[in-house]
């Protein structure tokens, strides 16, 4: 019977309490919810970098591996194509090197898949071939191509540089292109046989020419606002410049390409033009120096130059000051000119490197 009463009373008791002890298991719910959503805020930023360390490390090990690899491919390349530099650096043309490396040796098949196919020709390492300026790699190239050509057009360039060349015959076993007289050719273009070709002209704010050795240095059918020509030695000179409105110049184009710049090398000939038809080539600063060339002449036309300085040339090559090595002819208009120090010297034929 006791019994019976007391777990009557418990029943009842639990009875009373059931509703309060429902409240309490919620309000522990809620603050554990609460607790937990706490912890997330806090450790969130802690989650978050440890996975940018992750990544981070991930990526850096991917690139540090192909690093290397590129590092070891590199030195392999410089390996195989040693021979062809040397030979590049005792004179030889890019084809006579590469001949005799393929007859010599199995290197010239390393060479020329080297040189070829993983090194893409490009302006700025000094490879012949046809550059559309701004473009640092060529539109055509080939292996028995050693011109170095530039065609200008209507995308303007801030600054072309370059020098420290040879040109033509002046260095053994190279010979000017089939058909060709000029070693050196700086201008525009004439319609000629080509009826449907409009003239051209090559439009600089600053031209340098600057330390050449030329056999002839003929400047022609040009504007130059301000015209320096100081301190070159000629066999035989006719400088006939004469006085007119040329305006001055500077290009402009905003967001214009890319400077160009190149030095050293060998080529059988060096254009820059205006190639296409009706269409000005457009380059702010124009430096040409130092440039060594034998077996025909240097021609500058078809020019409106801002200032165009001719300095501390060695023109000519037949020993006769009775023929006129270096001339500026009547068809060159100025708007002023600075002739100062320029002297006649009877001069030999350059020398072959």
């Amino acid at each position: 019977m006791t019994d019976r009463i007391s777990r009557v009373g418990r029943a009842v008791l639990v009875a009373m309490l059931w509703p309060f002890v429902q409240i309490w298991r919620r309000i522990c719910f809620v603050g554990r919810l609460i607790k937990l959503a706490t912890l997330a805020v806090l450790h969130s930023p802690v989650g978050a970098y440890r996975a940018a360390i992750r990544w981070r490390d991930w990526a850096m090990a991917k690139v540090e591996y192909l690093q290397a690899e590129s590092t070891k491919w590199r030195t392999a390349f410089n390996i195989v194509k040693s021979p062809y530099s040397f030979l590049r650096m005792m004179g030889l043309s890019p084809q006579m090197a590469i001949g005799l490396l393929a007859v010599g040796s199995t290197a010239g098949t390393g060479v020329i898949v080297s040189e070829t196919v993983f090194a893409e020709r490009s302006f700025a390492r000094g490879d012949a071939g046809v550059y559309n300026a701004p473009l640092d790699t060529p539109v055509f190239a080939d292996d028995q191509y050693n011109t170095l050509r530039l065609d200008l057009g209507a995308t303007s360039v801030g600054n072309i540089t370059i020098e420290n060349i040879s040109l033509g015959t002046a260095y053994t076993g190279s010979a000017l292109p089939s058909g060709e007289s000029n070693v050196i050719y700086v201008g525009g273009i004439v319609a000629s046989s080509n009826p449907t070709f409009a003239q051209t002209y090559l439009e600089v704010g600053h031209l340098i020419i600057d330390r050449w050795r030329c056999e002839r240095l003929d400047i022609s059918h040009s504007e130059i606002h301000h015209l320096i020509v100081s301190g070159n030695a000629s066999d035989g000179q006719s400088i006939s410049p004469v006085p007119g409105t040329p305006r001055n110049r500077g290009i402009n184009g905003g967001n214009r390409a890319d400077d160009m710049t190149t030095q050293g090398g060998y080529y059988d000939q060096l254009r820059i033009t205006a190639a296409s038809s009706g269409v000005n080539g457009k380059v702010d600063v124009l430096r040409l120096s130092n440039l060594y060339s034998k077996g025909g002449a240097c021609t500058l036309q078809y020019l409106k130059v801002g200032t165009m300085e001719v300095t501390l040339n060695e023109i000519g090559g037949d020993s006769s000051l009775a023929t006129k090595a270096f001339t500026i002819a009547t068809s060159v208009i100025y708007k002023s000119f600075t002739n100062t120090s320029n002297v006649e010297v009877v001069m030999a034929v350059p020398a072959a490197q």
